[in-house]
């Protein structure tokens, strides 16, 4: 049984048009009412474009997806190389016009693993890379979590504001932060039950 043939298309700002990719789409052979679209601005989730997650919802094994090039697929190579995995893991065959890429076919499974390589490349080097950027920071002496959102000075301050009556709100509006930044530090000094008797106060 021969399966559906389908398209996706995608630009990332509301100022590009979709006409080029449908109308490479189209010469393909891909009915208009088998395309998806996603027009979106920096986003990078499946969730966030509606378009994919309903075609990646929708298509079936023996499916062929057609897209202009595969970066339509995702923002980054190792997020493009997963949307391909998954599609060959559940026997949806991948068409890229501008790379000539057809998973179909040896050739174009054998392409597509080399990118996949080179995306689990890229993966393994950035996590070396946050790594290293860790144990040099922890050598220097540097916190390699979170930044704080108050220094330890600013924190001294904080308990010395309030050890003086001042409100957990005025201190809070004072340097800039969230209440809930403010009930930490006090009840890491060990003021967590007056913390909470702040907070209950709503203060």
């Amino acid at each position: 049984m021969t399966g559906s043939l389908l398209g996706y298309a995608r630009v990332s700002t509301d100022h590009q048009s979709l006409d080029q990719q449908l109308d490479a789409l189209t010469t393909a052979g891909v009915s208009t009412e088998r395309v998806y679209v996603d027009k979106l601005s920096g986003t990078t989730t499946k969730e966030q474009r509606p378009g994919l997650s309903a075609l990646l919802d929708y298509a079936r094994e023996g499916d062929v997806i057609v897209v202009i090039g595969i970066d339509r697929l995702g923002r980054s190579l190792i997020e493009v190389m997963t949307t391909i995995r998954d599609l060959g893991n559940r026997g949806i065959v991948l068409r890229s016009l501008r790379e000539g890429i057809d998973t179909s076919t040896a050739t174009g499974r054998m392409v597509a693993g080399v990118l996949a390589s080179v995306a689990e490349l890229e993966l393994e080097l950035q996590r070396e890379r946050r790594q290293s950027s860790m144990d040099a920071r922890r050598k220097r002496g540097q916190s390699v979590g979170r930044p704080k959102a108050l220094t330890d000075r600013q924190q001294e301050q904080v308990l010395s504001l309030h050890a003086a009556g001042q409100s957990v709100v005025d201190i809070a509006s004072s340097f800039r932060v969230g209440r809930d930044t403010v009930y930490r530090v006090i009840r890491g000094a060990g003021d967590e039950t007056e913390g909470e008797t702040l907070a209950e106060r709503g203060e």
